[in-house]
């Protein structure tokens, strides 16, 4: 389980088919083989873990077809910045929202542009989403808890503050880019019962 909070920055640096290679501001010793983190989002299981002097963990995911196909790790490259996210321990605070970590499909930047001292971003999701998407909601974009503004149909806005895009890859990101996306788990639960109570009235 995550929250959505960023808390550090990795940076891909060996891939070879479904085996990355990402290298974490972590301390080795802090991290445990089979333990998760959320990369962009996409919570996976570390299968190696190295140090690296002067730069922290070196670790090692390996990844199904599955999640290469409905994830963008599929189109990752060496270089490429990262959102990380160590999984909830019991009793920390809940500084975003309930995440899984269970990416549910991948959404396209359509715009950016300055918005006073933010940045904002106009985004689309595939058309069958739109009905989780609402205003004030709660969403995960590549593992990043945002609050959506404004929504029209699949699309959608949310505004990232100068810290959050300095300490996490949002600041890479640009139209045409594709991000994780994770729905909130209490709109999927609204819909779900919204759908039940349809069915029988």
């Amino acid at each position: 389980m995550f929250t959505g909070i960023v808390s550090g920055l990795g940076t891909l640096v060996g891939r070879k088919g479904g085996t990355f290679k990402i290298q974490t501001p972590y301390r080795p010793k802090s991290l445990e083989l089979g333990a998760s983190i959320a990369f962009d989002g996409c919570c996976l299981t570390l299968t190696e873990i190295k140090n690296v002097k002067g730069e922290g963990a070196r670790v090692k995911v390996d990844v199904s077809n599955e999640t290469l196909s409905h994830t963008t790790m599929g189109t990752w490259h060496t270089g490429r910045r990262i959102n990380l996210e160590r999984a909830l321990a019991l009793g920390e605070e809940l500084g975003g929202h309930i995440v899984t970590g269970h990416v549910d499909g991948i959404a396209t930047v359509v715009s950016r542009f300055p918005d006073g001292d933010s940045t904002r971003f106009l985004l689309e999701v595939p058309p069958e989403f739109a009905k989780y998407v609402a205003s004030k909601g709660s969403i995960a974009l590549n593992g990043v808890s945002l609050t959506i503004n404004e929504v029209e149909g699949p699309r959608f806005d949310v505004n990232i503050i100068p810290f959050t895009l300095e300490h996490t890859s949002w600041g890479d990101r640009q139209p045409g880019d594709l991000v994780n996306f994770e729905v909130d788990l209490l709109a999927r639960y609204v819909a779900r019962l919204t759908q039940a109570e349809g069915m029988h009235s």
